[in-house]
Parts: structure tokens; sequence; C-alpha cells
């Protein structure tokens, strides 16, 4: 079902997948990257949704959404989510962010811990990686040259991993939709992906503060060279129980290179079976700390 949504002024999208057999059960909401929309998870909605609804969102400033201009940053898009999951009734989720989602998850950690059930964060960084911010430079130049072959060709450049680094499912396929959606952007997402840019590089990805004693993974692809592993494991130990694990055979795409295997790692997160096991899964590691005091941020 689909819902059509404002805050602050500004109209969003959410869609709703699936009817779990359980009364009450959790919602599982996913918070694409910047490139992605509500659409993105046809193919893991169904791995998801017997055992709960399926959330997914264009937030304002992505996909179908309103413009979002970059004086709005991390903080709003956090409250907006929050605003959704109120207004469709769900006090609490469980969160899956990805890339600059799984950072509007963390600071929707942040700013409502109470509303947060579990969270799965892939991609995620805690800093702009420099190389991106050179890159996002290069990308704007090409485009008042009108390059749009030179932008394509930068997008796959920058989310896939260079052949030599090892075995990667789908590469070729990922390479050809990267290029094709950097090739193919209309004039108002082009202008929507330059607000995005300018919105990472003013307000940056991560506001340190405490985040809640809830269960965490993180994850990503073995061969990511836009957020390495180490970046996810960073992330793994911010949080009191946290689980960090790579992804066999993929890079910083890893969701959309084993859909089905990355689908089913999220189900049996979210519903307390076991993974360690899964032999797509590189070696499992468990982070515990001391859970910090929470306070309004």
């Amino acid at each position: 079902m689909e819902h059509r949504l404002s805050y602050e002024g500004f109209a969003y999208d959410a869609r709703v997948v699936g009817s779990p057999a359980e009364p009450g059960a959790v919602p599982v909401v996913i918070l694409g990257g910047s490139s992605q929309d509500r659409y993105t998870w046809v193919r893991h909605e169904t791995r998801l949704t017997p055992t709960a609804a399926v959330i997914t969102v264009d937030l304002p400033g992505y996909g179908s959404a309103d413009f979002l201009p970059a004086a709005y940053g991390l903080d709003f898009l956090a409250d907006a989510v929050h605003h959704m999951i109120t207004g469709l009734g769900h006090p609490v989720v469980h969160l899956m962010g990805a890339c600059y989602g799984g950072n509007v998850a963390l600071r929707f950690a942040q700013r409502h811990p109470e509303a947060v059930r579990s969270m799965i964060l892939a991609g995620t960084t805690l800093a702009v990686p420099e190389g991106f911010k050179a890159a996002v430079a290069e990308w704007e130049e090409m485009l008042r040259r009108g390059d749009r072959a030179g932008y394509a060709s930068g997008m796959v450049a920058a989310f896939t991993a260079p052949a030599e680094l090892g075995p990667v499912r789908k590469r070729n396929v990922m390479a050809r939709m990267l290029h094709r959606q950097g090739a193919n952007r209309t004039a108002r997402e082009l202008r929507m992906d330059a607000e995005h840019s300018d919105r990472l590089l003013r307000h940056g990805v991560y506001a340190s503060g405490p985040l809640p004693d809830v269960p965490c993974l993180t994850f990503t692809g073995e061969y990511d060279t836009l957020t390495p592993p180490s970046h996810s494991r960073q992330v793994a130990g911010l949080f009191p129980r946290a689980r960090f694990t790579t992804v066999k055979e993929t890079d910083h795409l890893s969701l959309l290179e084993r859909p089905s295997e990355v689908a089913d790692l999220w189900q049996r997160f979210y519903t307390g079976a076991p993974f360690d096991e899964l032999d797509f899964l590189n070696d499992v590691e468990r982070l515990e700390r001391p859970a910090a005091p929470l306070a309004a941020v």
C-alpha cells in the first residue's frame, strides 16, 4: 500500500507490503542510499514479509519526494522517518539502513531510541571518504560540461570494486546498471543528486552521541572500496551489542549483488535465528561493551 505523507511542508512517499501471520509483529523499515528508491527492495521483501511488514520510503529530497534543500541534514531526515512510522501506527520498528540510509538510521536511533527494536547497517561509514569528496567535485565539473558519459563512468568507478581485487557477483550487471542510471538521470534527479552531495559535505554523515542498547548487525561486501569493511566494523563498535561481518564475492553493492542471501541474513537477524555459519559470509565478529547513558540529542 502506498502512502503520500508530508513532514514540515515536504511531501514524501512510503510503501508498506506484507501482512505477517503473527499479530503485533514489529515491522522492518528499509532506508536505502541516495540512488535507491522504495521499489529497490522488492526482491528482498519476499523473504521478509512472512514474518514482518516491510516499509520502504522515498524521504524528502529523494526519489519521488519533494526536493529538499541541502540546509536540511540528518536530523531532519531522521525526524521524517519518525513522523512516518508514527503516522503509520508503528511505535517500534526494526531498522535497516544502507549506505547514506545507514547514517539516517544511526541518527534516528540517537534521536528516537525508544522506537528501535534492532538495527542492520550495510556499507555505512562515520565520515565522508576523501576519495568520494574528490569524485563529487569531478562529477559536478563533468555535468557542467555536459559530459554525461564521464559522469556515468565515474559512478561506476566509485561504487564498484576494481576487477583485480577479487571475484564479485554480477559485477558487469551492476556496472551496466550504474552507467545507465548515470547517463539517463533527468534534470530533476541531477538537481537532487547535487543537493544530496552538498548535504553530505555540509553536514557530514555522523554526529557522536549515545546509541540504544539494541541488537545491531553491520556488514558490507568483502571488496567494498567506497566504505571498506573497517568502516562497518567501526560502526559496530558504537553499539553495546553488535556483530560485524562481510559478504563474500561482493563490494559496496552487496545488497544488490546477492539479494536472496542478504535478505535471508536480514530475516535471520530480525527473528533471532542463527546466521554465523551461513556459507556466503566471512567470519562473524561479536563486539560488546558497556552501554552509555542515553540523552536527548
